[in-house]
């Protein structure tokens, strides 16, 4: 058996059977196997636009070669009595309390919020009324905030493939479509995640894991640079190693940890607004017509780098989304986007930010708990404007000239617009780089200044890292870790997932630490 790895230039709406021809054709062979092993949209000339397939082929008519096989990740196992407490059950903590799980430990995760149908029908009540909920809402609830998103499963991290594998792996079992395992942009939608955090708690459960929710941590009780137990607003639990994992909205968290002597530092993020479109003129930009066949809805990602200005660029773009109300607390005004899997909405978003440093913004050192405390009163301040959860908006034209909106368009975001001086009402140089910016987007991408800018967009990256030893552990304690968006070192579906798996593989590893390791 002979094994080929080839790549085909297809249709945008080909079938296997065209596949199957185009193989048996390029190779000159009748019998065979093969598998998608990479596709990617090659939209580059909109007179050709077309998938570039890459396929690994099995047949005896072949000679020679083998297979790709990626890395698996080999967690040791042994019973332990150890007990691993999981603070967090989005990715970062998730995979965190599967790999301990499997490892062995004795592990408990525990969640602020409820299951995640519960908290779909929070924000469902909370879209339809303004009723916020503290405990179920964007943020916070079974999945982290990652489950009612766009669900976008790529990642800048680097050297990853043992990691990304698992959890690739781990979705799939769970009910994610083969797909995302050879697709260069996959993402899974929330209609998707919603099952797939479900099936994902069933595996850790039925390999004796065990979940709570509706469980807040708020406090840690500390002996000799160790953590013996979590409070919890549940009572107590005694634990021998903790991972926390709260996301990077969990602001009441981050403060806890720094009064615990936590140590943190500061560092560069990015804030801004969302940008909104009728998706038919960007995939009209994109591709020359207005839809495409076999592909779900054109995507964009645009940056500006321009002397004199701050970084400007479009993050976690949703074809075919809607940009939804992400406050974590009830006296903050922020927006996300999110899409379903076959991304078929009306309407395109992005978020619009520019990267700052606070100290160069403020122009003065900024202590962790400042920032925390800068950003909160940002998110304040959207929310007194609109005396409640409607988002600021105005036209991309209308921000570029400071002009007021003339008129409220149709949007996608669910509790209306409030017309708003946007640029009054973000840091003059941030509301100076973004405005910038977004001329230069109108020049790469044609009708961009047609449509509008809302919200704050405040929740692309902490705003504070925790200080972690070469073995992950948090400086100044022996068994508290940190991963994930909330320690600042990762962003992310699938770079947090690592981090976590990274996290709980250095507790596995680190026979110094944990006594039956």
């Amino acid at each position: 058996m002979g094994f080929r790895e080839i790549t085909l230039e297809m249709s945008t709406d080909y079938n296997d059977a065209d596949a199957r021809t185009a193989i048996a054709n390029q190779l000159g062979i009748g019998e065979f196997t093969w598998q998608v092993e990479g596709k990617s949209l090659d939209a580059r000339k909109k007179s050709h636009i077309h998938w570039v397939v890459r396929v690994g082929v099995l047949s005896d008519e072949l000679a020679g070669g083998e297979p790709f096989v990626y890395p698996a990740l080999e967690i040791p196992w042994k019973k332990r009595t150890s007990r691993a407490l999981v603070v967090g059950s989005g990715p970062a903590g998730f995979f965190a309390a599967l790999v301990l799980q499997k490892a062995g430990f004795v592990t408990q995760l525990i969640e602020r919020g409820s299951r995640v149908a519960r908290r779909a029908d929070s924000i469902k009540e909370f879209e339809s009324s303004g009723t916020f909920d503290a405990m179920n809402n964007y943020a916070f609830g079974e999945g982290g905030a990652g489950t009612f998103s766009d669900g976008k499963l790529t990642s800048r991290t680097k050297k990853v493939a043992a990691e990304k594998q698992f959890i690739l792996s781990s979705y799939i079992r769970a009910g994610a479509p083969q797909e995302i395992q050879y697709l260069a942009h996959p993402h899974l939608g929330t209609d998707h995640l919603r099952r797939i955090v479900a099936g994902l708690r069933k595996e850790f459960e039925d390999l004796g894991g065990t979940m709570q929710f509706e469980t807040l941590l708020t406090d840690l009780i500390i002996e000799n640079e160790k953590v013996v137990a979590a409070v919890t607003s549940k009572g107590e639990i005694p634990l021998d190693v903790i991972v926390i994992a709260p996301g990077h909205s969990a602001h009441e968290t981050y403060r806890m940890l720094i009064q615990n002597k936590v140590r943190f530092q500061t560092k560069s993020f990015a804030i801004g607004c969302r940008v909104e479109h009728p998706q038919e003129l960007i995939n009209t930009a994109q591709w020359g017509r207005a839809s495409l066949p076999g592909v779900k809805a054109a995507e964009y990602r645009l940056t500006a780098k321009e002397d004199g200005y701050l970084p400007v660029y479009t993050f976690c773009m949703c074809p075919g989304g809607m940009v939804v109300p992400a406050a974590a607390y009830a006296t903050a005004n922020i927006v996300n986007g999110m899409s379903r899997y076959k991304r078929s909405g009306l309407f395109a978003n992005a978020a619009c930010v520019a990267g700052i440093n606070l100290e160069t913004l403020l122009k003065k050192p900024v202590e962790p708990l400042e920032a925390l405390d800068w950003l909160g009163a940002l998110e304040h301040q959207f929310y007194q404007y609109a005396k409640g959860y409607r988002a600021p908006f105005t036209s991309i034209d209308g921000f570029i000239k400071q002009q007021a909106p003339s008129r409220t368009p149709e949007t996608s975001y669910p509790l209306g617009l409030a017309p708003a001086p946007l640029w009054e009402m973000l840091p003059r140089e941030v509301s100076r780089s973004i405005a910038r910016g977004l001329s230069v987007f109108n020049r790469k991408l044609k009708g961009f200044d047609s449509g509008i800018i809302l919200g704050l967009e405040s929740k692309t990256s902490s705003p504070i890292q925790v200080l972690r030893d070469q073995d992950r552990c948090c400086q100044g304690f022996s068994n508290l870790y940190l991963a994930g968006e909330g320690s600042g070192w990762s962003g992310g579906i699938i770079s947090s997932g690592v981090d976590g798996i990274r996290t709980a593989m250095a507790i596995v590893q680190d026979k110094k630490r944990i006594s039956d390791v």
